[in-house]
């Protein structure tokens, strides 16, 4: 041969034998890194590991040299390609096909998710954080009988949704005996396989690289053209493979070919073309057919071969060999030939190869394929294949493929020929792809549905979405203003819409707080307040609205009797699940505000269980928070801990860009004054650089109450002015309690009257056992004598009546801090007793330290408790031991930690070593907080 072309230079078998082994030419470091994995799964353990590497540098040879060392273990595996990205969960569908007759034996919830998802049933959308759980308990119970090795290939080219599951199941590998290793290209932003172990695969040195040179060209190669296309190479194993056959003998031989400055990928491309430009008619609209079927499945490919009537025989599929392989699915050597293949199509071809296949796809079966590939099969205007997508994209997202409705609805906007129209649906894929997460792509959407003919609705819509947009990525600095704009463009048009867009903008204006841009809370409030009526009485949404403006705007008085109503309006049957996942968090604030504890409690617990019913990990996060922040109220500081736990485990799962508040509130009251300034300084920066000022409000108010228990006055007071100055709401209105008792005690009586003053407005419009138990307290600080010795009653009568164990607890405190002062250390040594116990018992340390010091200042005998010399438990092991405790079986639990149960018994097994325990039933009599001071 003399030309440019496909080189004879090894017979086929030959050449897959040399790409397995040469290509590993310099890896033993790498193999034995895979080694290893085996090892350690072989043993019970469970990996986790991604390896990161350029295109064509060896990634998939190191795979595939996994999988035959894998004797005794079940081997699963998947492959990203480029154009299934867009089917949610296609790869997990494929992983977990050798597995679905395990499927039966997953909790009912998780069964139903993965059919759903797989499309083996129908049923209600399964969010991707559900669908990761089930696949996890599915992978579990594979690798029951023999350790189970996962192997992902090409994860840069994974369908968002496989991506972030199959991250989400490798972190939660603990103590199943599975190895999930994935390949990825470095150039890849894969943002989902952040944190987890990496090992990244560089070119082979040049030695290694002559020698896999030398393997491929069996004829003479001149020295300098050899150390051309080595130096070309950049050490990369396919490169050097393919190179050597863009040139002829001659060149090979003489080095007269010219340079080239092409990238890899390109001169594989061109690679491609120059053999199909060589290739028979019948063999190019083979290998066609086979790229545009991402499924790979032969039946359908065979089916609609013949519809093309090319005359498909033996021979055809020898000119093609090499290129793709036809055995129990249709795979390409490498998915670049796939994508070479494909666009080196005319528009012509293409669309006759999706047109077959779109006739050879079962309507029944698969219908929202086939309605895929017939969108593929028209280059122009086609109204009736534009409606069947719009349609399709309904199924699509029942089947919680948010980015299949997305695409689904994107392409029927580009077959639309009515450009009214094609706004519309343009503006409806939007929607869809900012709800998958792709919001940059959601805004070239809506530029698209704004360049449509005028029509004020539709345009006001598209500024509302650009302004959610914000608000999810921005969280809220420059979101409020961006929502002001769009509700007051609904007003005239869409007077319901207007007043959610109004309430939208004030939960941003809250968001920000004291980093507001644009428009502050209050102007946000006062446009709020002229908002058109609602065209619907007695709408929950309204009646928020509503209060909240007279809450910003009018003494808590006049405001709260509307504020109950909204509240009582949510409490009601008639509040749609997702009506009650978009609005409960802002409606628990409002609670909040009004200190109704009662209310409080029931909203946090609804919101965290709707939100885990409905896999809505968006929101979890939030519910969340609201719950933790429950639970410290109440004194469980164990329950708050294991929740924040549950956050840290989300954000790690999901990648998301997302603030565990819980964690600053929980080391605070726990006392832990180093963690709290650590965890503080890194949330104010987030906070800062995504505009969220209610965070930093959070993390003033934590500092209050963490530096109050220390007995550092003079820095909780610096701390709660800075939170109470906020607009007025829930956490801004419970530090001026903080700043009360810190002003006092830091000899500030003026600022302490102040924050009483500030406080009592809150209070007295609602007169819970919470807000006036608090109020007299902080009066109590203020006053003498018998008034003082009143109000100090008065608050341990009101707040011993609430589940608020340290408000209660800490007026004992104070109470008995009076006493001493008092001189009347008998009656003050009862009163810091109760104080230190009740402190003790809940874990706060700061608190009980306090107390500890005022008791030996009355000359109460203190001892120091036994404290055990057992190991620290990890937060892991703090939270199974509480659920475990609670009654929960270890699947249960599994289900509610998002691991497997097989990783709750490994954690009890550490649980029961380092406390000497045996049982479960022994876990009620340990400690799950560290032992602190006693008193005899």
């Amino acid at each position: 041969m003399t030309g440019v072309g496909w080189l004879p230079l090894r017979g086929r078998d030959e050449e897959i034998h040399l790409r397995r082994s040469e290509t590993l030419l310099g890896r033993q470091a790498e193999c034995a890194a895979l080694d290893g994995v085996l090892e350690a799964v072989r043993a019970g353990e469970s990996r986790s590991l991604v390896v990161r590497g350029a295109a064509g540098v060896g990634k998939s040879a190191l795979l595939q040299h996994l999988i035959d060392r894998a004797a005794g273990c079940r081997v699963v595996s998947a492959a990203g390609v480029q154009s299934e990205m867009e089917l949610p969960f296609a790869a997990v569908h494929r992983l977990c096909a050798p597995m679905l007759d395990l499927l039966d034996t997953l909790p009912e919830p998780q069964r139903d998710a993965l059919g759903t998802a797989f499309r083996l049933c129908a049923g209600p959308a399964p969010g991707g954080f559900l669908v990761g759980v089930a696949t996890l308990s599915l992978v579990a119970a594979a690798a029951e009988n023999r350790p189970l090795v996962g192997v992902i290939d090409d994860v840069q080219w994974l369908d968002p949704a496989s991506a972030q599951v199959l991250a989400f199941v490798a972190r939660r590998l603990l103590a199943e005996s599975v190895a999930f290793v994935f390949a990825v290209r470095d150039s890849s932003d894969v943002h989902a396989l952040s944190g987890l172990p990496a090992m990244d695969v560089a070119g082979l040195g040049e030695r290694d690289a002559r020698s896999l040179l030398r393997s491929v060209i069996p004829g003479r190669l001149d020295e300098q053209v050899g150390d051309r296309i080595i130096g070309e190479a950049g050490g990369n194993p396919r490169a050097l493979l393919e190179l050597p056959r863009e040139l002829s003998r001659a060149e090979l031989a003489g080095g007269f070919g010219p340079p080239t400055t092409q990238t890899l990928s390109g001169r594989i491309e061109d690679h491609v073309q120059l053999r199909l430009e060589r290739m028979p008619v019948a063999g190019r609209q083979l290998l066609l057919l086979a790229a545009a079927e991402p499924l790979g499945d032969p039946a359908l490919l065979w089916r609609a071969a013949e519809r093309l009537g090319d005359g498909f025989g033996p021979v055809t599929v020898a000119a093609v060999n090499g290129m793709v392989d036809f055995g129990a699915r249709v795979r390409f050597r490498h998915p670049s030939v796939r994508s070479a293949v494909y666009w080196a199509a005319s528009p012509e071809e293409r669309c006759r190869v999706h047109r077959a296949l779109a006739e050879a796809t079962d309507v029944e079966a698969d219908p929202d394929r086939r309605a895929w590939h017939r969108a593929h099969a028209t280059m122009g205007p086609d109204e009736e294949i534009a409606a069947e997508l719009e349609g399709l994209a309904d199924r699509a997202r029942a089947r919680g493929g948010l980015a299949a409705a997305a695409a689904f609805l994107e392409r029927s906007a580009t077959l639309t020929q009515d450009s009214g129209r094609r706004a519309e649906r343009a503006l409806a894929a939007a929607q869809s792809t900012h709800l998958a997460g792709a919001p940059e792509h959601a805004l070239a959407l809506l530029a698209l549905a704004q360049a449509g003919p005028p029509d004020e609705l539709r345009l006001a819509h598209v500024d509302l979405l650009r302004a959610e947009i914000a608000f999810t990525t921005d969280r809220g600095s420059l979101a409020a203003p961006m929502l002001l704009r769009a509700a007051r463009q609904l007003e005239r048009l869409d007077p319901g819409a207007a007043r959610e867009a109004y309430l939208q903008a004030l939960s941003a204006g809250m968001f920000a707080g004291r980093l507001a841009e644009g428009a502050s809370l209050l102007e946000v409030v006062a446009a709020a307040g002229a908002a058109p009526p609602p065209p619907v009485a007695g709408r929950a949404a309204d009646l928020l609205l509503d209060s909240l403006v007279l809450h910003f705007t009018e003494d808590a008085r006049t405001a709260t009797p509307t504020v109950c109503r909204a509240l009582r309006a949510f409490s009601s049957h008639g509040i749609s699940p997702a009506e009650e996942l978009r609005w409960l968090r802002l409606v628990f604030t409002t609670a909040a505000a009004l200190w109704d504890d009662q209310s409080c409690h029931v909203l946090a617990e609804r919101h965290v269980d709707l939100a885990r019913h409905t896999a809505a990990l968006s929101v979890l996060p939030l519910a969340l928070s609201s719950r933790i922040t429950v639970h410290l109220l109440e004194g469980e500081l164990a329950e708050a801990a294991s929740l924040s736990e549950d956050v840290r485990m989300i954000i790690a799962a999901t990648g998301s860009q997302i603030t565990n508040y819980g964690a600053v509130m929980v080391a605070a009251w726990q006392g832990r004054q180093a963690e709290v300034d650590q965890l503080v300084l890194a949330a104010a920066c987030q906070a800062a650089a995504r505009g969220e000022g209610a965070g930093l409000t959070v993390c003033d108010w934590a500092s209050a109450v963490l530096y109050n228990g220390l007995g550092r006055h003079g820095e909780a007071r610096a701390a709660a002015q800075r939170a109470s100055v906020d607009p007025p709401g829930s956490v801004a209105h419970w530090a001026l309690a903080e700043l009360v008792e810190a002003a006092v005690r830091s000899g500030d009586r003026a600022l302490a009257a102040w924050a009483l003053d500030q406080l009592v407005q809150t209070t007295q419009a609602s007169p819970t056992d919470w807000a006036l138990g608090i109020e007299a307290r902080s009066r109590a600080l203020l006053s003498q004598g018998e008034d003082a010795e009143s109000l100090y009653r008065e608050a341990i009568d009101r707040l011993g009546r609430t589940r608020l164990r340290p408000e209660f607890a800490r007026s004992h405190l104070l109470y008995g801090e009076w006493l001493r002062s008092e001189r009347r250390r008998v009656e003050a040594r009862e009163q810091l007793r109760t104080a230190h116990e009740m402190f003790a018992a809940m874990g706060l340390a700061a608190f009980a330290d306090r107390a500890a010091r005022e008791l030996l200042a009355t000359g109460e005998t203190i001892r120091r408790r036994i404290v055990e010399t057992y190991d620290q438990l990890t937060p892991q092991e703090e939270q199974v031991a509480s659920l475990a405790r609670t009654g929960l079986t270890n699947k249960e639990i599994g289900n509610r930690m998002y691991v497997s149960p097989r990783t709750v018994e490994w954690h009890l097994r550490k649980v029961f070593a380092k406390r000497g325990i045996t049982s479960r039933k022994q876990l009620d009599d340990i400690p799950l907080a560290a032992a602190i001071s006693g008193i005899g």
